[in-house]
């Protein structure tokens, strides 16, 4: 589905901010991307829709290379990436709907969103998502009456709008509280499995990770030091990642937390059978 090879980015500074970044996720895959502040996380997940231009490497995209492409493919190949950011990138003076509608543009001509113009089945499409991410009957408020969480899922529904078989997701939890945090962390997932989704999440909160994230990809200094299962992160892996410290604290958090939603997910089989 997405490929990475070898993928580097040097800014004009001399500073190397991915170092042969080699990855690949699979049609319906999700992982987390977790690291230190500089790591590149956020310069990897903007390398592969481009809004960062990688140094050296290739993105391979369904089987297409989004290394080189020029601004008329660059704009086709956007439409199968949806990004959701962490500060939410809404216009704030206009409605959730017409946020949610912007996430069409890359299919409309320039007049029509120019003026507006959106297809009824957009419009329907607008309205069905609005009530799957909990926000039916929220179509004309604007965006900046909207608390952080509600701002978050009209991102993640305008995200969707695209129809897009990948979701870059960059710190969608970092300004939300530890509730909302679950909520929108679940909302993505369960988003992702409907849908068959393939999904890379950059996200601090290395607990809330390793609890919704079945793969997690750890990087260092820009390099990968990490891929593996979520079970598998561990005071050894955590070292490795993020460097000394006393993980114990960190650790019991995690084994809760899995120990938590494995106990969710059977009550969940539970209750569908």
């Amino acid at each position: 589905m997405l490929e990475l090879h070898q993928l580097e980015k040097r800014y004009p500074t001399g500073d190397l901010a991915l170092k042969g970044v080699s990855l690949t996720v699979g049609a319906g895959e999700v992982l987390g991307l977790i690291g230190p502040s500089g790591a590149g996380k956020s310069t990897l997940i903007r390398c592969v829709n481009r809004l960062v231009q990688p140094s050296g490497g290739k993105i391979v995209l369904e089987g297409q290379d989004l290394s080189h492409l020029g601004s008329s493919g660059l704009r086709r190949a956007r439409r199968q990436i949806g990004m959701i950011f962490q500060e939410y990138a809404l216009v704030e003076r206009l409605t959730v709907m017409e946020n949610l509608l912007s996430g069409r543009l890359g299919y409309t001509g320039f007049w029509a969103s120019w003026f507006r113009r959106f297809e009824s089945k957009d419009i329907s499409q607008a309205y069905a998502l609005l009530d799957r991410v909990g926000l039916g009957g929220m179509e004309n408020k604007r965006a900046d009456a909207l608390s952080g969480g509600q701002r978050q899922r009209v991102g993640i529904a305008r995200a969707l709008m695209q129809s897009p078989k990948l979701l870059l997701v960059d710190e969608p939890t970092a300004s939300l509280d530890p509730k909302t945090s679950r909520q929108v962390m679940r909302l993505i997932l369960e988003l992702c499995q409907e849908r068959s989704l393939a999904a890379i999440v950059n996200i601090h909160d290395v607990v809330l990770a390793t609890e919704f994230l079945p793969r997690i990809v750890g990087l260092q200094a820009g390099s990968v030091v990490y891929d593996g299962p979520a079970a598998g992160v561990d005071r050894k892996v955590l070292t490795q990642i993020y460097g000394d410290e006393d993980w114990s604290t960190i650790t019991q958090h995690i084994d809760r937390a899995r120990e938590s939603s494995a106990s969710d997910a059977f009550k969940q089989m539970a209750a569908a059978e």
